[in-house]
């Protein structure tokens, strides 16, 4: 017979798989709430243009939307976090339920304005809840030259990280400058269908998962460990004058 016996874990704070709260009735009726933010602070900035063009797709997809301006956004840690553009971000963090990132692709990687937005958004609970966790998340990017993945590859690296579902789908768009007319709309063809597609998997995993993105992200370990000493221990390197931890 085999050894099923499990010693090591708190009886108290395990619990089976709840089908009720993993299949709820009752679902939310309002529309689904999309933050989209964007990597370049440039006048004419094509990751701006793209996610103003997924915004409108969004709405058509009967969701409410808003865009985070990154302008005068200071750079992590050299600023309080009570800076009126950190606590506009937050704020707006706290009440979305799904995100879009967009960046342009800048020596292989995300801008550093890109990243600065996600430096301000903490891992650690705000009011006890976790800004990001269980949030949806859809990638994308911009490239002056021929196609590439290295933004979304280490945006959805980000995503994991502050514990949101990114959905499987993401669009790249090469030769932003060729893609955006006079006006700043994209131009029909595949990479304008492709955000088509970006947007509809995303609205459909937020409708999935809003529900019962509570329940997805209860953890045994977290029941175990209370919230105090959750807190004090992610924020601890930060108390001793290191980087804020964002890990697991």
């Amino acid at each position: 017979m085999p050894d099923n016996t499990t010693p090591n874990i708190d009886d108290t704070q395990f619990r089976q798989i709840d089908h009720a709260r993993l299949f709820p009735e009752e679902r939310p009726a309002h529309a689904p709430r999309i933050l989209l933010l964007h990597g370049s602070l440039r006048t004419r900035s094509y990751s701006r243009l793209l996610s103003q063009e997924a915004a409108r797709i969004l709405r058509r997809f009967g969701c409410e939307t808003r865009h985070f301006d990154p302008s005068g956004l200071p750079l992590p840690d050299d600023a309080p976090d009570t800076h009126p553009k950190v606590a506009a971000l937050r704020d707006l963090v706290m009440w979305c339920e799904g995100m879009v990132w967009v960046s342009p692709e800048r020596h292989g990687a995300m801008t550093g304005i890109m990243k600065s937005q996600i430096d301000w958004i903490p891992l650690a609970p705000i009011g006890g809840i976790r800004p990001t966790q269980g949030k949806t998340l859809a990638v994308a990017q911009v490239s002056g030259g021929s196609q590439s993945f290295n933004a979304v590859n280490q945006m959805r690296v980000l995503g994991r990280w502050m514990r949101m579902l990114t959905i499987p789908n993401q669009s790249s768009v090469p030769k932003a400058w060729d893609v955006f007319d006079d006006a700043g709309r994209m131009k029909p063809g595949p990479l304008y269908d492709r955000v088509v597609d970006v947007m509809e998997e995303l609205v459909k995993f937020t409708l999935l998962t809003r529900a019962q993105s509570d329940y997805l992200t209860d953890r045994y370990s977290e029941r175990v460990e209370s919230l105090e000493e959750l807190s004090r221990r992610v924020n601890a390197p930060a108390a001793l004058g290191g980087a804020e931890t964002t890990g697991d």
